[in-house]
């Protein structure tokens, strides 16, 4: 038997290290230390063909439909993503599924057998790896075994100093950029957008969805700098037709300079923002030489969970790991398009949130809420989220236990005869996508 014997194992091994998605430690946040893992490995990402995905919102999903687009047209294509909703093996994505273990196994073993004699004085600033360092290696190596020859990969946080940016990409996206992790990134956009322009590699070109004129400034100033080409989705493409529906999302791609004709795109992720995502995606696809109609075959079959995703049943369950205002606005917005009445509500966000700008974006949708903690994965301040939705006239009921939260506001859907809205934080929507998986 090998070292490890499932996912599990490994999971277990990779959190025996310093974990910054459960509390951020601004020290913690350097390169030199992620170069030094990569070149003791053979530096496993050099051959090949790499994209790097970066912004607020929205990355995570783009990633995912570029990948699915790549994977048509050059198999097999590597995804590294972030955060999980069910396994950690969900963030190492292989031809379009989670990395299996006859290839993750062998690959943590390479891990976890090339760093054993070390220890944390080895390493620049004399600390051991941190759990996201080790990760990213691992999905590198991964990648490797598995012969792909182009892989996406997703930025964890921010971008300049993000173990991700060790990479030599042939093609940049960032995606919209919102204030968030101020502790680390900065307190204003053009700070935060600093720290995603620092993807940009010099003569390396930049796709950008960026809706914020001062957070466009700084990117094309950076890229300038860097001699790097911009294509901003707005100068470049128009967005007609947009149609929503439980199936997905429909819209039509123009080109401005009528370089070449227009695109009917179809996305099964549901969202007026999955257009944009979705027009980024196959701009740079396009960019990279693939060919329409494979973007129109593999947009069609590209999947992300819990991003408007909806779940039938008995309540139908919507779970959207939207966390921020500007994203809760769009959940509530597509809700409304989408289903075109009320839902009951469950509610849950990490302490850093702001509870008081998501219940004012919900209350167009909901009126009914079960507040709750968004599982242990993060610290959260069950009171303050009360007190935010009991101020703005919600009937709010509230639960420490999440899973019977989860089963309380299914309850309370029923009874209601309406849809149940899982949203505030991805931990949320993977402890309410554990519950519904046993219904």
């Amino acid at each position: 038997m090998g070292r490890f014997r499932n996912s599990d194992d490994v999971y277990a091994y990779l959190n025996g290290f310093l974990n910054m998605e459960r509390k951020l430690d601004p020290v913690a946040y350097r390169l030199d230390r992620m170069r030094q893992l990569r070149d003791l490995f053979g530096r496993p990402d050099s051959g090949m063909r790499l994209v790097h995905v970066a912004g607020s919102k929205g990355k995570g999903s783009t990633a995912t439909m570029l990948a699915a687009i790549l994977q048509r047209h050059d198999p097999p294509v590597g995804l590294y993503t972030s955060p999980h909703l069910l396994s950690f093996t969900e963030r190492i994505g292989i031809a379009g599924a989670p990395v299996r273990d006859d290839v993750l196994l062998p690959a943590a073993t390479e891990l976890a057998s090339g760093i054993e004699s070390r220890v944390p004085s080895d390493y620049p600033g004399g600390d051991s790896p941190t759990y996201f360092e080790l990760l990213t290696l691992l999905a590198f190596l991964s990648f490797r075994r598995a012969g792909c020859g182009r892989a996406v990969i997703e930025v964890g946080l921010g971008g300049r100093l993000d173990s991700t940016n060790v990479i030599q990409p042939e093609a940049c996206v960032i995606t919209p950029i919102e204030l968030e992790h101020t502790e680390i990134l900065g307190d204003t956009i053009p700070k935060i957008a600093s720290e995603k322009a620092g993807i940009i590699k010099p003569g390396i070109p930049v796709y950008v969805s960026a809706l914020r004129p001062d957070a466009l400034d700084v990117i094309r100033s950076t890229a300038r700098g860097l001699d790097a080409p911009v294509h901003v989705l707005d100068d470049e493409i128009s967005i007609t037709d947009l149609r929503l529906s439980p199936d997905g999302t429909e819209f039509t791609l123009s080109p401005k300079d009528a370089s070449w004709s227009g695109l009917r795109l179809r996305t099964p992720l549901v969202g007026t923002v999955q257009a944009r995502n979705a027009a980024v995606a196959a701009l740079c696809a396009r960019g990279l030489g693939v060919d329409d109609d494979t973007i129109r075959r593999g947009l069609a079959e590209a999947r992300l969970s819990a991003r408007f995703e909806i779940m039938r049943g008995t309540p139908d369950v919507i779970l959207d790991g939207a966390h921020t205002p500007d994203s809760v606005a769009a959940c509530a917005s597509d809700f409304k398009t989408v289903f075109g009445g009320r839902a009951v509500l469950l509610f849950g966000c990490a302490k850093d949130k702001n509870p008081e700008a998501m219940a004012d974006a919900l209350s167009e949708v909901a009126s009914m809420v079960v507040v709750t903690k968004p599982g242990t994965f993060k610290e959260s301040d069950l009171p303050r989220i009360t007190k935010a939705f009991e101020e703005r006239g919600y009937s709010v009921r509230a639960m420490e236990d999440t899973r019977q939260a989860v089963q309380a506001a299914m309850d309370t859907a029923v009874q209601e005869g309406l849809p149940l809205l899982v949203t505030g934080s991805f931990y949320l929507c993977a402890e309410a996508a554990m519950v519904l998986k046993e219904r």
